[in-house]
């Protein structure tokens, strides 16, 4: 799965997951920073609190909720181990439709295809639906490098391109932005980019959204080239499936003569039936509504209705890597309806650019090192990014234990191994900094491993309570920063026991 149709041939991969601009630093500085962002708290903690209170709402409206979440997981975990059989039989499908496949190895090759695609219809701009995908290979950017503008037709995705700004939330990538602020962009950036705000633009959302309207109609209207992703692909009949609220997408999906469509390979499914679990899953679980406004569907080009040149890019980037790790597989399960983030302690104060992924909270924080891998500074922080309270995993709809791949990814990072990197076997070294977690773990291991050894440390323990810092000195700040140390009882449970019960017990 890992080989390239076309491309480069022998080229290295390279793993890529959008934030072009430069890297932000480690999850903890970079959050610490947007934690001191009084306005940024507000409007997150506003916003996700909105959305949980809706959905929970939304969902216990079903009484076999659990039962449809459980087979959501089934259907996915039994895709993706017979994913290479999907995939052909998705390819077969497409093109008897009369589509065109490209297979892209990496985030390079996918926008290699894409570009050329465009050019050869002889088209600078094109017009974008909202797509995880292509921020994930930096889409945008790589067009804007070839001299071809992409305009984003997305209400939140136009606030951010307009904004000079990059997503913070899957679902609501605009969620860091209130309604002064979104005035303001409009009324600074459209022009630049099109049609400009009307004279007098307020606040209110009806104005705001009909400044968007007449901004993009324009965008509809003269576009030749279309980009997207899709939410689900239908192995046995081919079928692109985008999920949208706006109706924006569907004029992106119709109106321009060529549809180049970027679709990383677990988006499969195998039937219409399996489908059907999933339309009732992403919509209440994503933005609280029972069935979803808008839902487009389509199987190669059409040429009196629609466009008459369809091409799928199947993207890779790093998700064969993923699909051999047996714990961490579980996240290609995401159907990207961004529950997780909304019901995230930690994505709630410190915002989704401190991620430094196109893939932000729990999800980016087991997603991301799995495809990028944790070489870097910020990709190995990203699995600390978290208090494992287990919240991502109670809303998560197709059931993905982030909490377990987290953990998981911590031990990766902390003690190395070996690992699928690039479709072969390779053996990672452990992240600097984590030296004294190993040894304090080793020497753990040692003391409990010898009852006679652990008694003794335990009565030192007890022995010296009033002594013991509320933080620790060393390596140990890393850890003792932001939290406290628990407090040390007056007697172990063994002495409690001895001293309760008798030592003949």
């Amino acid at each position: 799965m890992t080989g390239a149709r076309e491309g480069e041939g022998a080229r290295a991969p390279r793993t890529f997951l959008g934030m072009p601009r430069t890297r932000p630093a480690a999850f903890p500085q970079a959050a610490a920073a947007a934690t001191e962002d009084a306005t940024l708290r507000g409007n997150l903690t506003h916003a996700t609190h909105t959305i949980r209170g809706k959905r929970a709402a939304a969902v216990a409206e079903l009484p076999d909720w659990d039962r449809l979440r459980a087979a959501g997981a089934a259907i996915k975990d039994d895709t993706l181990r017979h994913l290479d059989r999907y995939l052909e039989q998705l390819e077969a499908a497409v093109t008897a439709a009369g589509g065109h496949v490209h297979w892209a190895v990496d985030a390079a090759e996918a926008n290699a295809i894409v570009t050329r695609l465009v050019r050869e219809t002889g088209a600078d701009e094109v017009v974008k639906v909202k797509s995880m995908a292509t921020q994930e290979i930096g889409l945008n950017e790589a067009l804007a490098e070839a001299g071809i503008r992409a305009y984003e037709t997305d209400l939140a995705e136009l606030i951010v391109q307009l904004g000079d700004d990059l997503p913070s939330h899957i679902l609501v990538p605009a969620i860091h932005k209130n309604r002064g602020e979104i005035r303001d962009i409009f009324r600074d950036r459209m022009a630049d980019w099109g049609r400009p705000a009307p004279a007098g633009l307020g606040d209110r959302p009806a104005e705001l959204a009909e400044a968007a309207r007449l901004h993009l109609r324009e965008k509809f209207l003269g576009a030749k080239v279309a980009v997207s992703g899709a939410n689900f692909m239908v192995a046995e009949s081919g079928t692109m499936v985008v999920l949208e609220s706006e109706g924006n997408g569907r004029m992106c999906l119709t109106l321009p003569e060529t549809l180049i469509s970027v679709v990383g390979i677990e988006k499969v499914v195998p039937t219409w039936r399996d489908l059907e679990v999933f339309l009732q899953l992403l919509p209440r679980s994503s933005t609280a509504e029972r069935m979803n406004p808008y839902t487009s569907t389509w199987s190669g080009p059409a040429e009196d209705d629609g466009p008459r040149d369809f091409h799928l890019v199947l993207l890779d980037n790093g998700r064969t890597d993923t699909l051999s790790d047996q714990v961490g597989r579980q996240a290609l399960r995401c159907i990207r309806c961004s529950a997780c983030l909304n019901a995230c302690p930690v994505y709630e104060r410190a915002g989704g650019h401190a991620y430094g992924s196109a893939y932000p909270g729990p999800i980016g924080a087991i997603l991301t090192p799995q495809l990028r891998g944790t070489a870097s500074a910020l990709d190995a922080s990203l699995p600390y990014a978290s208090t494992l309270c287990g919240a991502c995993y109670e809303v998560c709809p197709v059931a993905i234990d982030i909490p377990e791949v987290l953990v998981h990814l911590r031990t990766r990072v902390a003690e190395g191994g070996t690992y699928t990197v690039r479709g072969t076997k390779a053996v990672i070294k452990p992240a600097k900094g984590h030296a004294a977690e190993r040894a304090a773990m080793r020497a753990a291991r040692w003391t409990m491993d010898r009852p006679r050894a652990y008694g003794a440390a335990l009565r030192a323990t007890t022995g010296t309570r009033r002594l013991h810092p509320r933080r620790l000195p060393g390596p140990g700040r890393a850890w003792s920063a932001t939290r406290d140390l628990p407090p040390v009882p007056q007697e172990s449970f063994r002495a409690w026991w001895r001293r309760t019960r008798g030592a003949g017990s």
